[in-house]
Formats: C-alpha cells, sequence, structure tokens
C-alpha cells in the first residue's frame, strides 16, 4: 500500500506518496507559514489532498506519517523542544488527525532522516545508524536493527542539546540557545552557528549564509578557512561523544551543511583523538535520499 510523508520544517512543507517498494510517486512542497499554525495544518490538509488525486488514491486512504521538529510530551501529547516555535505547545498529532480523518503517525523530523538512510539509503542493511541534521538546527536520531529508536522521554538522538564536549577556554560559556542552554551543540554546528562565528571572526558582513562561507575555504577569505577548522574539529567532538555511547555502523549527514563534501574527509581524520579506542571502524556518509529523506523517512513510519 502506498504511503503519504509530510516533512514539516522551519521552512517548507513537502510531501511525498512512497511505494511499498520505496518509488516516489509524487513529490511537492509549500513555503511552511511563518508562526501561524492554523495556516500550516491547512496547508498541510491540501497537500494531502493533492496527494491522494495525483496518485489516484481513493480520498482519506493514505496512511500519513509527518515529520516534525520537537517530539511530543508524554504527558499530554504536546509538542516541546521545538526550534520551530509555533509548534511548541500545540497538539499537532491529534490536530492532523482530526483534520485529515484518519490515523496519523509523528516523529522527531531527524528520526525520519535517519530511518529513510537506515532503510534504504546511506546506510542500508547497517545494524546502528546515527542519524544528523545539520541546518537551521541540529537534529539527531538512532535506528537499531531496522528500528527506530524513540526512547522513554521520545527524546533519543536528541545530540544537538548537549553541550559541546571537550570545550577550549574561548568556547566557554558558549553562546545563548533558544533552550534556555548556553554553548549547546546546535549554537556551534547549525548553520545560524557557522554563520555566527564566522561573523564574531570579523567576516565579510556581505556573506549572510553559512552556505557562503563554506563556498569561501580555501580561497581568498581567510575567515572563512579558519572558522571551517573550527568547525570540522567542534563536528568531530560532537560525533566521537556519540560514537563512545552508541558506538554506530554508521553516522549519517543530512541538511543543508551536510552538502560541503570536506567534511566527510577531514571529521573522521580528526575524531580518532576523541574516541574511545585504538581504531574507529564508524562510517561518515552524506544522506544519499538528499532533501527527500526526511518525506520518506516520515512515509516509512507505516510498515510496508
Amino acid at each position: 500500500m502506498n504511503r503519504i510523508g509530510i516533512d514539516l520544517g522551519g521552512t517548507k512543507i513537502a510531501v511525498a506518496v512512497v511505494s511499498s517498494r520505496g518509488e516516489l510517486l509524487f513529490e511537492k512542497r509549500l513555503p511552511t507559514p511563518i508562526a501561524n499554525y492554523g495556516e500550516t495544518l491547512r496547508v498541510i490538509g491540501a497537500l494531502v489532498d493533492e496527494a491522494e488525486a495525483q496518485t489516484d488514491m481513493p480520498v482519506g486512504s493514505g496512511r500519513v506519517g509527518v515529520g516534525s521538529p520537537g517530539a511530543e510530551s508524554l504527558i499530554d501529547g504536546r509538542i516541546k523542544n521545538a526550534n520551530s516555535t509555533a509548534l511548541n505547545s500545540k497538539t499537532l498529532r491529534q490536530d492532523l488527525t482530526d483534520l485529515l480523518q484518519r490515523p496519523v503517525r509523528l516523529a522527531n523530523d531527524a528520526n525520519c532522516m535517519v530511518l529513510s538512510e537506515a532503510v534504504d539509503g546511506a546506510a542500508a542493511d547497517a545494524e546502528v545508524v546515527f542519524g544528523v541534521i545539520l541546518g537551521t538546527g541540529v537534529g539527531g536520531g538512532l535506528v537499531v536493527n531496522g528500528q527506530l529508536i524513540g526512547g522513554a522521554n521520545r527524546i533519543a538522538g536528541e545530540w544537538g542539546h548537549n553541550p559541546l564536549p571537550w570545550p577550549t577556554a574561548d568556547e566557554l560559556p558558549g553562546p545563548a540557545c533558544y533552550c534556555g542552554a548556553r554553548g549547546c551543540i546546535e549554537t556551534w554546528l547549525s548553520g545560524p552557528g557557522l554563520l555566527a562565528d564566522y561573523q564574531r571572526s570579523g567576516g565579510d558582513p556581505d556573506v549572510t549564509s553559512a552556505e557562503r562561507v563554506c563556498d569561501r575555504e580555501n580561497k581568498f577569505d581567510r575567515t572563512a578557512t579558519a572558522v571551517l577548522a573550527r568547525y570540522y574539529t567542534r563536528l568531530a567532538r560532537g560525533l566521537a561523544a556519540v560514537i563512545n555511547v552508541v558506538d554506530p555502523d554508521v553516522i549519517v549527514l543530512a541538511g543543508g551543511l551536510s552538502n560541503h563534501l570536506p567534511i566527510y574527509e577531514r571529521v573522521p581524520r580528526l575524531w580518532q583523538t576523541w574516541v574511545f579506542s585504538d581504531r574507529v571502524e564508524t562510517r561518515l556518509c552524506q544522506a544519499v535520499h538528499g532533501d527527500a529523506s526526511g518525506v520518506r523517512g516520515a512515509a516509512w513510519l507505516w510498515p510496508i
């Protein structure tokens, strides 16, 4: 049976229809309404209707999985910990269940990404897979033997809201995070975190995105080169802590910064310093499904 995946992001909402063989039968994305929860629900409803119509599915028949920032509270089902703060305190799954008139499965967007890559992506057939989104925020997720691990508190893999490991003196106490703490991994390794480090270091004021910082590495911009050298070290430290706890076979990266290919050569050379082993067999890979990983993983929340 075909399944419908929804990837609810801070800037876009994507929908896809995925067949039982993993084929993308339909895909579309629209901008996320800014700070307007009711309009966000309306857009999701319209996308689901269009997905069913375009793939000749009977109205209301598609199984819907949703990847969203944050996690559901065990107390009342409300969204917590979302960097898209308009979702926080909202009963998203119940509201979508009511709107779409069918059961809806909901998981963190990073969980959906790693599930997609573990099923038929960069980490297909690996036993233990950790996934990281390096984007507007920094999310994480864990899949073991093909099963998504949610955890007792529904926060398994929330790597971005731990402190940066082995901090240097000039990294303390660290930038303020929206979660209320300082020095979270997200404040250093997200796209905005990288750009902020570049700006604090006296970078070109005309550079207004992390992607442009990456484009300037090893060219004419010494500040960008130095900032990225620090970024690789911080990412290596952060992932070394994950390896020391989880010991995954594969770590998969997604999000805008995952497209900066030097990461895959530099970071594994650096993380050996902090991994508690004489040899590191963990592979660091880019998500093969790219921007579609999240929406595919949302669809995979429903079994074949």
